[in-house]
């Protein structure tokens, strides 16, 4: 399996795609079938989403390890921290280890919605920053962390986002993938922003073909991304026809991916929700130059 981070600076864009762990246990081998399905689209990795607040981690773990070890793709999980304490997360390493994960995404993660969370302070890991301390620390694996173009909902204002997305770089972090966004304007105002702060880890821009008009407003009001003007008159035209919703998000998110890559964005990380036609068809029209 690859070192992920070694892949970077290889002189060309690494493709990467993020899947969600099914809420049923039993639709867990069509899942790993799906993902085995692309393998002929050689992603460089592909990574696995953690429950809010560590909800299925054992799930995730498993789920996880058949991945890489049946489709033979380098699989990165996330691992959040904010509902785990030291050992659990020395329990989840150890476990990913053994099955030969190597490449892991370090989050703070959502809270669990059962029930509350400590404040940071009384908490073994306050924030991400200190996960990804930890992790490196312990050794034994590569990890890639979150940005945000826009800055995350909840901080207190751009500029201590950014001193905590240093922060993660300094602490150990190898590379870093955005929160989806909509108008690369933002994307590479990040990237200038955050090397002005002194990060030099690679800044994958995330991106999310749009499948699905009112999915699209539940997911831009949870993580704070704008929908640029043009791109809301496109889908609210024809929000009530759901291929050609489909077409629009696959036009714009192509014409995204090729003006980034241009712009010199080390690759894609494509915000799959486990379906695969639009992201299939984003990469090979980028393939085709």
């Amino acid at each position: 399996m690859h070192d992920i981070a070694e892949l970077f600076g290889k002189g060309r864009p690494l493709f990467s795609f993020e899947f969600f762990l099914p809420k049923a246990p039993e639709d867990l081998d069509k899942f790993v079938a799906d993902v085995k399905a692309l393998k002929d689209l050689s992603p460089d990795y592909v990574s696995l989403t953690y429950g809010a607040g560590g909800s299925g981690r054992e799930r995730t773990v498993e789920a996880a390890g058949r991945i890489q070890n049946e489709t033979g793709l380098t699989t990165a999980c996330h691992l959040t921290c904010i509902a785990h304490t030291r050992a659990e997360i020395l329990g989840v390493l150890a476990r990913l280890e053994t099955l030969g994960i190597r490449n892991v995404v370090a989050l703070r993660g959502d809270p669990p919605k059962d029930h509350p969370v400590a404040p940071p302070g009384e908490r073994d890991f306050g924030y991400a920053g200190d996960l990804v301390a930890f992790v490196k620390e312990r050794g034994g694996f590569r990890m890639a962390v979150a940005g945000y173009p826009e800055t995350h909902p909840e901080a207190r204002s751009p500029e201590d986002d950014l001193a905590r997305f240093a922060a993660k770089s300094v602490a150990g972090a190898d590379w870093a993938i955005t929160q989806l966004f909509f108008d690369n304007k933002d994307y590479f105002a990040f990237v200038a922003r955050a090397r002005a702060a002194g990060v030099a880890v690679p800044i994958v821009p995330g991106i999310m073909p749009v499948t699905g008009y009112a999915q699209l407003k539940r997911f831009t009001a949870m993580c704070g991304a704008r929908i640029p003007h043009e791109l809301e008159e496109r889908l609210s035209a024809v929000q009530n026809d759901a291929e050609a919703v489909v077409r629009e998000g696959v036009e714009w998110a192509a014409r995204q991916c090729r003006e980034l890559l241009d712009g010199g964005a080390p690759g894609i990380h494509f915000y799959t929700l486990n379906r695969s036609h639009s992201t299939s068809e984003i990469l090979a029209r980028l393939r085709r130059g």
